[in-house]
């Protein structure tokens, strides 16, 4: 056991991967506005480096922040100055890198079919483009690939159609992995790819959907920053896209949609981790997945899927008033979390992202909604941030399976509630 951090220690410096030592995550309790505007203050500091993983809302809301070694003092000295509570969450993020690597590099093992594919463990984007050839193989009759564009960095985008044939039927989009280091995302597109492929023919509700609707799913919607947190940052949240006068690399491509777009909750400065890109779908992940979907035109329910904080989110993000299906979408909401919640017991809260979290402009489902599709919602998987971003791999199973009594609630209230 030791030997092998010692080697994942020594392979991260010899591969060049940025090193989190020392680092730590601090919740912060905003008792009220002016404590939650002072933490604000810290947003701007950026020599601070300060990672925030959930960004400053209302009060009582938790602030979880990535606090470099090198900031640590100063930035706990400025919370103590003005009263503000916080607590360690994450003592070193350093040592949860060390144990995810150890278990990856434990479970490693070359694939032959989708059958004996690793679900419990955190793949590269290689291997989960591997995946989707295999399922696609198995499953000729109801399992293509469609690439639907290229990345910035010309990596292909691909999306797998599930369909029992027909033209234009009406159809589902769900996407993970949007933000790239939001891993148990990616890893739960590839069970539910599974799921859907075993299911069909064999569970009456999931049949009945497919036998009527198609589905598409993008597991890996942002292959460059996946591919980066692979290779050298594990928080790598943004797309990997150049910006012309500026040495910060990457734009937030959940805040880069045309909806309410460079509104407050996305950032105008390109080293920002919400930073929205210079225009709307500047960002060709971006821009790749309106295209398919207007070019489609007959998308029922567009489902985006994140983590963490355990959320179930419909529009709008950008503006506190309220969508105008807003009724129906918080019943719709009500049920999958309570279908959720029956199997393990995780609870979630459920409502418009504006009043939910925070204000968050750009984003996928407030333009989803914008473009006629009623069944926009966004999904925070686990945890409420005891590992937040780095949820050991043990949670991927169990985290996927919940998923999807909620994701199977919305996919039955589409098929029959059509419009």
């Amino acid at each position: 056991m030791q030997k092998l951090l010692i080697l994942s220690v020594l392979l991260g410096a010899v591969l060049g991967k940025e090193d989190f030592v020392g680092h730590q995550v601090l919740r912060i309790s905003g008792a009220d506005e002016a404590q939650v505007q002072k933490v604000k203050e810290l947003e701007d500091l950026e020599h601070l480096k300060l990672d925030f993983w959930r960004a400053p809302a209302q009060p009582g809301s938790p602030i979880d922040v990535r606090v470099p070694f090198s900031s640590i003092q100063a930035v706990k000295i400025f919370l103590e100055s003005y009263g503000i509570e916080y607590t360690i969450m994450i003592e070193d993020v350093q040592s949860l890198l060390d144990e995810e690597q150890e278990q990856i590099f434990t479970s490693q093992a070359r694939t032959s079919s989708t059958d004996n594919f690793n679900y419990a463990t955190y793949h590269t984007l290689e291997e989960i483009y591997g995946f989707i050839d295999l399922l696609v193989a198995e499953n000729p009759q109801l399992v293509s690939k469609l690439q639907i564009g290229s990345s910035y960095e010309g990596r292909p985008i691909y999306v797998l159609k599930f369909s029992t044939g027909g033209e234009d039927r009406p159809a589902i989009w769900l996407d993970t992995g949007i933000h790239s280091r939001e891993w148990v995302t990616q890893a739960s597109g590839v069970w539910f790819a599974k799921k859907i492929t075993q299911d069909y023919g064999q569970d009456p509700a999931i049949t009945a959907v497919l036998d009527s609707l198609d589905i598409f799913l993008e597991i890996v919607t942002n292959p460059d920053g996946f591919a980066y947190t692979h290779s050298t940052n594990r928080l790598w949240r943004k797309t990997r896209s150049l910006t012309s006068g500026s040495s910060c690399v990457g734009v937030d491509a959940n805040r880069n949609w045309d909806a309410g777009f460079g509104l407050a909750g996305a950032s105008s400065s390109p080293c920002s981790e919400t930073y929205h890109g210079k225009s709307a779908n500047s960002e060709v992940e971006v821009k790749s997945v309106v295209d398919f979907v207007k070019d489609h035109g007959n998308i029922k329910a567009f489902i985006s899927i994140h983590s963490y904080s355990q959320l179930l989110l419909y529009p709008y993000g950008y503006q506190k008033e309220a969508a105008a299906d807003q009724n129906e979408l918080d019943q719709v909401a009500k049920s999958a979390v309570e279908a959720l919640t029956s199997l393990y017991g995780t609870k979630f809260k459920y409502g418009s992202t504006y009043t939910t979290i925070y204000q968050a402009s750009g984003n996928s489902i407030d333009w989803a909604y914008s473009q006629g599709i009623k069944y926009s919602f966004t999904f925070e998987l686990r945890d409420t941030g005891r590992y937040g971003f780095l949820l050991p791999a043990s949670q991927i199973i169990p985290t996927a399976q919940e998923t999807w009594l909620a994701l199977q609630t919305i996919l039955k209230y589409t098929l029959n509630h059509p419009y």
